[in-house]
C-alpha cells in the first residue's frame, strides 16, 4: 500500500509541476455486445457487435500500464457478456491483477447474474428507481436490477445514475434509495452527454445546475455519494459556461472495442461544454489537488 501512495504523489509530482501527460485511470470496452437498448446509450449498434480478442485486451492493458495507468474499469457493451475459448471476464480480471494494477472495476446493467465475478468493485448503471430507470432501459429492468444486486453478496457494489430529460425527477428517490439499501456503498451521478441522435434527452444548463446543487445539499447531510463537492461543484461551473472542463481529461484513457486508443470521444469538441461525466470534475479535482477528492477516490480506489 505504501508503494501505491508512493507511486500516486510521484505521478501527481510529474504532472501538475512537470507537465507529463500520463494516465492514471484506464477505460477500456472490452465488447458492445449488450442485452439492452438503452436509449442514451452511445454504444449499443454502434458498429454490430464486436468483442476484443483476449490477447488484443491483454496488450491493450500492458501498453496502459506502462504509459502510467494504475486503475482499470472494464466496460462495454455489458462487459459480463465477453467470453472467448473458454475464458471469461475473470480472467481479464486476473490478467490486470498480474500486471500490477491497484484495482479493477466493472461496469454492468445488472440484467444478469454477477456474483460469479472477482474485480475489486462493481458498478451498476442504476438510472434512477422504478419507472424512471425503466423509461431509459426498458420494462422489467429495475426488479432485475434489484434481485441481482441482492443476491450478489458483494461487498463493493456503487450504482451510477446518468440524469436526462426523463429521468431527472428520480433524483431524490435514487438518493433516498442507496442510502436505505444495505447492499449498496455509494451513488455517483453524471449528466447526459448529448451524443448524436440521443441530444433530446439532454437537460437545460439551468436545470442540470440545479440539480448538482441539490445533490451539494444531499452530501452535505452525508447521504453515500461518490462525486467529491469539489467535482460537483467544477460540473457546475461547467454547465454554466464559467469554465470547461478537458483540460485534464489526459488523467484517463480510453480503449473501445474497435480497438482505437485516446481520450473520451468529445473530447475537444463542443461536447465538452456539454459534458456530463462526473469523471471529467473529478479528474480536473485531482488535478488541482482538492483535498475532498483525494480522499473520494482513496476510499473508491484503495
Amino acid at each position: 500500500m505504501i508503494k501505491q501512495y508512493f507511486y500516486l504523489a510521484q505521478w501527481f509530482i510529474r504532472a501538475r509541476f512537470f507537465g507529463r501527460r500520463a494516465p492514471l485511470q484506464t477505460v477500456l470496452f472490452i465488447t458492445d455486445k449488450c442485452n439492452l437498448r438503452c436509449k442514451h446509450c452511445s454504444v449499443y449498434g454502434s458498429a454490430g457487435y464486436r468483442q476484443r480478442k483476449f490477447d488484443d485486451i491483454l496488450e491493450d492493458m500492458k501498453r496502459s500500464y506502462k504509459a502510467g495507468s494504475r486503475f482499470i474499469d472494464l466496460e462495454g457493451g455489458e462487459p459480463t457478456l465477453w467470453k472467448e475459448d473458454g475464458k471469461t471476464i475473470n480472467d481479464i480480471i486476473d490478467a490486470a491483477m498480474e500486471l500490477g494494477f491497484f484495482s479493477v472495476t466493472v461496469t454492468t446493467n445488472a440484467q444478469q447474474d454477477f456474483s460469479w465475478i472477482h474485480p475489486h468493485s462493481i458498478w451498476v448503471s442504476m438510472d434512477g428507481v422504478g419507472k424512471y430507470h425503466e423509461a431509459v432501459r426498458g420494462e422489467g429492468t429495475f426488479a432485475k436490477l434489484e434481485e441481482n444486486i441482492a443476491r450478489s453478496g458483494k461487498k463493493h457494489i456503487c450504482v451510477n445514475m446518468v440524469i436526462n430529460s426523463l429521468n431527472w425527477e428520480s433524483l431524490d428517490a435514487a438518493m433516498e434509495y442507496v442510502r436505505n439499501n444495505p447492499a449498496i456503498e455509494q451513488i455517483s451521478v453524471n449528466f447526459h452527454t448529448p451524443y448524436p441522435g440521443t441530444e433530446h434527452l439532454k437537460l437545460p444548463n439551468d436545470k442540470k445546475a440545479e440539480l448538482i446543487d441539490k445533490v451539494l445539499e444531499y452530501k452535505k447531510k452525508g447521504y453515500p455519494i461518490m462525486n467529491s463537492r469539489s467535482g460537483l461543484k467544477k460540473m457546475r461551473r461547467n454547465t454554466l459556461g464559467q469554465i470547461r472542463l478537458g483540460k485534464e481529461c489526459f488523467v484517463t484513457n480510453f480503449i473501445y472495442p474497435d480497438g482505437s486508443e485516446g481520450l473520451c470521444t468529445g473530447y475537444g469538441t463542443d461536447q465538452c461544454r456539454d459534458c456530463g461525466f462526473c469523471m471529467a470534475g473529478e479528474m480536473a479535482s485531482v488535478f488541482h489537488f482538492c483535498p475532498d477528492t483525494l480522499l473520494a477516490g482513496f476510499k473508491l480506489r484503495m
